[in-house]
């Protein structure tokens, strides 16, 4: 692995007439790293797909991308990266066979390694059976596998996915998670991952970058940003029958504690507090009280928990405030 970032960008604006799609964005990714591009439709993550392939021009900044100028470099970038957009355009007139032959050959594979290459991706992505089938009659799950393949024909070194999953039935989703961490192994290739499925981002990517009206709003890791921007922990606390009464009066008496509900099961409280730390002294506050606790069951911070958190933390003109953490 080598420390010079694969992608490195420094304040990249792009405006479409009076709509800035892309605004001041600054962002480094690292050789074997799988970097979560999330933020709702529009909020400018296609368009940095484009810019950072040199099909669009910016209008202020930097980019590198594999060494490279997008923007002047781009048919030699393009034969290093892959990308795999949301709705990929195949041939549904020819088989998958004939799809990943066409590509391999716009690419420039070696003629010599173009069938082994196929044979290899249409056993990898479970397509081998139905390789001389025409792609019309394929399913969805079976286009986006085949898309994905397309995208790797060529061995890029760096993958764009846009909502690779998008439409997929959990099975076909769990399988094309598995094809995106295999690809990193190899040779520690890195995958930008753009996205707005939150559960994804949290079970695949290494960092995750949120994006909002065209603007970095946060960048960390997601254990880091569920610990560090999500918010107050909600914890379930179940005590003995008949000492729900003074568990609740105890709590109350806590500053650390910012609400208590009743749980769904009978003996219990949900409480929020304020911080993880504060969950031994509630611990301990029940015990000095009489209070017999059976279990203590924290509600992990998600990413979902940081995203609703930053577009509800909106700066006066509307915009989220930028949190960098753990960066």
């Amino acid at each position: 692995m080598t420390d010079t970032p694969v992608i490195a960008i420094e304040k990249l604006t792009r405006r479409f007439g009076d709509t800035v799609a892309v605004d001041g964005l600054s962002l480094q990714v690292a050789q074997g790293e799988i970097l979560g591009y999330l933020g709702h439709n529009g909020a400018g993550k296609t368009t940095t797909v484009r810019l950072l392939n040199g099909v669009l021009a910016p209008n202020d900044g930097h980019v590198s991308v594999l060494g490279l100028n997008p923007l002047r470099d781009g048919v030699a970038l393009r034969r290093r990266t892959g990308v795999l957009t949301e709705t990929p355009s195949l041939d549904e007139r020819l088989t998958a066979r004939e799809n990943l032959t066409l590509y391999a050959e716009m690419y420039g594979v070696p003629r010599a390694q173009i069938q082994d290459r196929i044979r290899d991706l249409l056993e990898t992505f479970g397509l081998a059976e139905r390789a001389t089938e025409r792609v019309g009659g394929y399913s969805r799950g079976m286009r986006q596998r085949l898309a994905i393949a397309r995208a790797l024909i060529h061995e890029p070194e760096l993958l764009f996915l846009d909502e690779p999953t998008s439409g997929l039935d959990p099975v076909a989703t769990r399988q094309m998670h598995d094809l995106i961490r295999a690809f990193v192994g190899q040779r520690e290739r890195t995958v930008f991952l753009c996205t707005h499925n939150l559960t994804e981002a949290q079970r695949l990517c290494d960092r995750v970058c949120v994006l909002e009206q065209g603007r970095l709003v946060a960048l960390g890791s997601p254990r880091e940003l569920a610990e560090n921007l999500a918010a107050p922990l909600r914890l379930d606390v179940e005590v003995a029958q008949g000492q729900l009464g003074l568990a609740r009066a105890t709590l109350e008496q806590l500053p650390q504690i910012e609400t208590i509900e009743p749980a769904e099961t009978e003996a219990s409280l949900t409480v929020t507090v304020t911080a993880r730390e504060g969950i031994p002294a509630l611990n301990a506050a029940l015990v000095q009280a009489g209070v017999p606790v059976y279990r203590l069951l924290p509600h992990e911070p998600t990413l979902e928990d940081v995203y609703f958190r930053l577009h509800q933390d909106e700066a006066p003109e509307g915009r989220p405030q930028a949190r960098e953490v753990g960066v």
